[in-house]
């Protein structure tokens, strides 16, 4: 009986120095990982991560040094937001990034959320709206817009994302494409910045129902300064604030790739174009940089949290912007956009005040951009 005993003693501290010995391999592989997520070249590191690694560093550093995240016992900060990127920046799975860093499903879904919410609370810090006190120097250094769209701060539209809801609330979310989205609105800086962004609508709520709703809101409102406008599509009403394009008249910039502009409207909705671009290629961008964003399959996370993911991915996009853009990244969204099939959307029209001081300041740019277009051409 005793040998049976001793046996058993064996046994259980054998199994016991095999689990340590599983875990310490466990810790090894994980830190090997992130040492090659840390010290691989910038191209590299931009495929895992979606940054390069100074602008991962210097992330880690601000979200570490403001106090939004903090080193655990088991965990540092450098591995949270690692695995955070990862997610959005592949497309990945749980199970994925589980296997990968040696972690539990629970323990990388509790990550997630907690890198999630540190990075939303850099909203005041990196999306900031315009307060009209200056021209944008895009406009100012640019004689086919200035002084022309000198009030102008910015453009603005909406983009869909898919979302996941249940069965009681699909048929909300599903607008013009087949399967459920969330209907994201946001405004833009010309130097490729988002400065607004309000998500959560759902898909088949109208474009000009959500601006509505942005400029009423009791927090985080949209803003237009007094004088000042965005420049946004047919899909919105011509009014103050918000300066449309001429309707039947050619718009988008491929179909000007052949022919010039023939007249004041045709001149104005080139120049309008031009402008109004910088928010496809920065939603463009946001999407080709977080893949998690375009998935194909149904998203793994709840509605609410798809919307956290959008603005966060806003967030990030700013903070990259600044300090690594991937100028590779913007040239393969511009060359999309050449590519892209012509919308033809187009709001109720209105006759109220506001929509009548819209066709006014409309009218009066087109008509100063066909006189001095003649003058130069002569």
């Amino acid at each position: 009986m005793f040998a049976s005993y001793a046996a058993l003693v064996v046994v259980a501290s054998h199994l016991n120095r095999v689990h340590k010995s599983i875990s310490g391999n466990k810790d090894y592989e994980r830190h090997a990982l992130m040492n090659r997520l840390i010290l691989m070249n910038d191209r590299d590191c931009r495929d895992q991560l979606r940054m390069g690694r100074e602008a991962f560093a210097r992330l880690v550093k601000l979200l570490r040094d403001t106090g939004r995240l903090y080193d655990s016992v088991f965990s540092n900060v450098e591995e949270k937001v690692a695995k955070f990127l990862y997610l959005i920046g592949q497309d990945a799975r749980n199970r994925n990034v589980k296997f990968l860093f040696y972690r539990s499903g629970e323990t990388v879904s509790r990550h997630f959320h907690e890198v999630l919410r540190a990075i939303i609370s850099l909203h005041d810090i990196f999306l900031r709206q315009p307060n009209g006190l200056e021209c944008p120097p895009e406009i100012m250094n640019n004689n086919k817009f200035w002084p022309y769209f000198k009030d102008c701060i910015g453009a603005l539209d909406g983009s869909h994302f898919r979302v996941k809801v249940g069965n009681n609330i699909v048929q909300r979310y599903r607008g013009r494409k087949a399967f459920p989205t969330q209907n994201v609105l946001a405004a833009c800086s010309f130097d490729l910045k988002f400065t607004y962004v309000l998500p959560g609508w759902e898909g088949s709520a109208s474009d000009s129902r959500i601006l509505d709703n942005a400029l009423t809101m009791d927090l985080d409102k949209l803003i237009v300064p007094q004088g000042k406008y965005y420049v946004v599509d047919a899909g919105y009403q011509l009014r103050s604030g918000f300066l449309a394009p001429y309707r039947s008249t050619r718009y988008h910039l491929k179909e000007y790739s052949l022919r010039q502009p023939k007249n004041a409207r045709e001149l104005f909705n080139l120049r309008h174009a031009s402008l109004r671009n910088a928010i496809e290629r920065v939603f463009g961008i946001l999407k080709k940089r977080f893949p998690i964003l375009v998935s194909r399959a149904e998203p793994y996370y709840h509605v609410d949290t798809q919307a956290n993911i959008v603005v966060a991915g806003c967030i990030l996009h700013n903070y990259l912007m600044g300090i690594d853009p991937n100028e590779e990244l913007i040239v393969e969204v511009d060359e999309e956009l050449m590519r892209e099939p012509i919308s033809s959307d187009v709001a109720v029209s209105s006759q109220t005040q506001q929509c009548r001081e819209g066709e006014i300041l409309r009218e009066r740019i087109a008509t100063t951009f066909w006189r001095d277009y003649n003058t130069n051409n002569d």
